[in-house]
């Protein structure tokens, strides 16, 4: 019998994020990057989920490159996954590349059979330690 993999394992990996030097690294401050087309899959019906994600940073030493972030969250659109673990999943990511000061992910959903739903998910290194 084949060893079950996780729906985790098919999705596209961080190393597809490209990031550029923080030419401020001592200042801190605020970015924030809007992606009003997102998609991915429900995995229980298969219908295609959309939203909006807003990812908020401080940056630390990284920011990440856009066109490479476009083309990661473009990977998406065929992943079944569920609302709760994209939003997880995006942020580890972008955390695990950039290790930024502060990150907030927000992923707002377009209502499906009525419900609208919006998963926030926060990251923040205290004392200089990841959170």
């Amino acid at each position: 019998m084949p060893a079950e993999t996780s729906p985790l394992a098919n999705l596209p990996g961080p190393e597809l994020l490209e990031t550029f030097d923080n030419q401020f690294p001592d200042r801190e401050y605020e970015i924030e990057i809007v992606c009003p087309e997102f998609t991915s899959v429900c995995p229980k019906t298969g219908h295609p989920d959309f939203g909006t994600l807003t990812i908020t940073y401080v940056p630390n030493k990284k920011c990440v490159e856009l066109k490479s972030l476009k083309l990661y969250l473009q990977q998406f659109r065929h992943a079944g996954i569920f609302y709760e673990h994209v939003t997880n999943y995006i942020l580890e990511a972008l955390t695990g590349k950039l290790n930024p000061r502060w990150m907030q992910l927000k992923a707002a959903f377009t209502p499906r059979g009525g419900i609208a739903t919006t998963v926030t998910a926060e990251f923040e290194i205290e004392d200089g330690k990841r959170n």
